[in-house]
């Protein structure tokens, strides 16, 4: 589970940094017009006044859902080495040609990371939910969350 939870944590945590950079998808998000970035970034954009429709919200929920059930999972008798292994027999990028330590080297940094993502995105919503209440961190990377 700390293994899943610190490769969403590493995605969340790069996604708010891109979309606090200024980078959003181009076109519009829906057949209204709204564009990808008329939308708040981090929390705001969940909940809030100017967030993202709740149909929009059902529709990302029910893909991590289909992930979740369909593809990301241990699936028995396929080869998979350790849990968290979600290649199940079909790819592999290269994986096979480590040596055992290599691998067990890869999967520590991995796990390293993960962890340290889980306590960036906590800290950035912890930061991001303080700025009302009159304190305003200046972040390195991103500056202002205001």
């Amino acid at each position: 589970v700390e293994i899943k939870h610190g490769r969403i944590a590493m995605l969340a945590f790069l996604g708010q940094i891109t979309t606090r950079g200024g980078l959003h998808l181009g076109g519009n998000i829906d057949y209204s017009g709204d564009s990808f970035d008329s939308f708040p970034n981090g929390i705001a954009a969940l909940i809030g006044p100017d967030s993202i429709p709740t149909a929009g919200l059902v529709q990302i929920i029910a893909l991590i859902g289909l992930l979740e059930c369909g593809f990301m999972r241990d699936v028995p008798g396929t080869g998979n080495e350790f849990v968290g292994d979600f290649r199940n027999g079909y790819i592999d990028f290269g994986w096979d040609q480590f040596d055992e330590e290599t691998k067990l080297q890869k999967r520590a940094i991995e796990l390293n990371n993960g962890r340290a993502a889980m306590f960036g995105i906590l800290g950035l919503m912890v930061h991001e939910e303080i700025v009302p209440l009159g304190y305003d961190a200046d972040l390195p990377i991103i500056g202002h969350l205001a």
